[in-house]
């Protein structure tokens, strides 16, 4: 009997585990991953110019990178298009996005993973398209893969437990944080994470990291402000400052609170977006949380299709590791009494009671009261916030072939959420029927080329 052909999209900590556990369960399993190095957003360090302060479990990502010796891996690939059935058909482009010769390739599977991992939610603020404004993400990844310091005077704004590590890093390449700026309340924090707190004594490996983070910030001085947010930023062409403002718990800014921070860098986050793009063509059930959801050994609605990571709910590197070792293991065909789901199983469920707590830092309603009429929300195509008010009312194509919001080289990853937040009405920027930029050239290739 030939072996069970398992394809994995996405080589962040789920699609590692995953592919690493299909391997070991004897599948024939193919890695498809958009980056140049495996390792996604958690493990974007340099081998050489990383400080290994800023390098996070790297014996577990070696243990993955020596399983993926039995795994046929393609770096690079663009994934395209996704048609489910038997066998499920995977077509992908090979090499960097911007080349002008990438080989197109259509991958047959008898399982698919899907592992496509979230990217940062900035919230659109006055100022935020000045020079010297990134996402958190960003600051973090000049950090740890270059060494590079985002400014020399940084501002880091948003919500959740992520805005410690990028302090950190930015601290750890001769960078000053002048503020960290969270949008939760202490009270808030207090009952999120208060709660039922003997839940997290599961998660104790995430105590130390804590430790760490803010040993540093205490080291550093660094003021903490709890139930604020970055309102405003100022500038000519760079930043010069930023408005750091009280918010209520719904994160509307409260008037007469305003203090001036002077800066020459802000690095944003609120949170994270999945990655929904290639489950939704897969035609993967998403629920209302606007996650993918899953049965217990990560199966999607559709047969022979899991998903794991991110897209299936927020819940940081750890749940990832343990929700792809599931789904790689169900995707090879491994029964579900096997023992070699106990492990992933149970580190699942201690995760789970620290991604439940992720909610504490979920974005308010309130955030659009810091806008101004003139305050672009989509950054590509420079639609502005008082476009999108005139045309609230009409349909969701009307208002995007109006605005052009959402249409720009980024297809509205990073300002859908905050249009439909705007609007007050869902647009369907998640549905896609091409997932990634393609040439006409590469189009016409793959079908004077198809598949066997």
């Amino acid at each position: 009997m030939s072996a069970r052909r398992v394809v994995v999209i996405g080589a962040g900590p789920a699609g590692l585990a995953a592919a690493a556990a299909a391997v070991e369960a004897g599948a024939d399993v193919t890695v498809l991953d958009e980056g140049e190095r495996v390792g996604g957003q958690f493990w974007r360090h340099h081998p050489e110019l990383t400080d290994p302060h800023l390098q996070h479990q790297t014996a577990r990502f070696r243990q993955l990178q020596e399983a993926l010796s039995g795994a046929r891996v393609l770096s690079s690939a663009s994934v395209w298009r996704i048609e489910p059935g038997a066998p499920v058909r995977v077509h992908a482009l090979i090499g960097p996005a911007d080349a002008a010769q990438r080989r197109g390739e259509t991958v047959l599977a008898d399982a698919l993973v899907i592992a496509t991992g979230a990217h940062d939610r900035v919230l659109p603020v006055p100022g935020w398209t000045l020079s010297g404004v990134t996402s958190a993400g960003a600051a973090q990844a000049l950090a740890k893969r270059d060494g590079v310091r985002l400014g020399a005077r940084t501002v880091v704004g948003g919500a959740g437990p992520f805005l410690l590590p990028v302090a950190q890093s930015i601290g750890r390449v001769g960078g000053e944080v002048a503020e960290i700026v969270e949008a939760a309340s202490i009270a808030t924090i207090a009952r999120g994470w208060g709660r039922r707190p003997w839940e997290l004594t599961a998660a104790a490996g995430k105590a130390g990291e804590l430790a760490s983070y803010l040993g540093s910030i205490a080291a550093h001085r660094t003021p903490y402000r709890f139930g604020s947010a970055v309102t405003r930023i100022h500038g000519e062409s760079a930043v010069e400052a930023a408005t750091v403002q009280r918010v209520d718990v719904d994160w509307r800014p409260i008037p007469g609170t305003e203090r001036t921070v002077e800066c020459d860098a802000v690095a944003l986050g609120h949170g994270f977006t999945p990655r929904l793009e290639a489950a939704i063509q897969a035609g993967c059930e998403i629920g209302a949380d606007r996650f993918v959801r899953v049965g217990s050994s990560q199966d999607t609605s559709v047969p022979d299709v899991y998903a794991a990571g991110e897209i299936t709910g927020i819940g940081g590197a750890d749940a990832a590791l343990a929700e792809g070792a599931v789904a790689g293991l169900a995707a090879a065909g491994v029964a579900p009494a096997d023992i070699r789901f106990r492990a992933p199983l149970a580190a699942r469920r201690r995760m789970r009671a620290f991604a439940a707590r992720l909610q504490t830092h979920r974005i308010g309603s309130g955030w659009t009261r810091w806008l101004d009429a003139q305050t672009i929300v989509c950054r590509c195509e420079s639609v502005r916030r008082d476009a999108l008010d005139e045309y609230a009312a009409a349909s969701s194509r009307g208002m995007r072939l109006a605005t052009r919001a959402g249409l720009g080289a980024c297809q509205a990853r990073t300002c859908g959420r905050s249009v439909e937040d705007i609007i007050g009405a869902p647009v369907g920027y998640d549905r896609r029927p091409v997932l990634s930029s393609v040439r006409i050239g590469e189009l016409a290739a793959t079908c004077q080329a198809p598949a066997d």
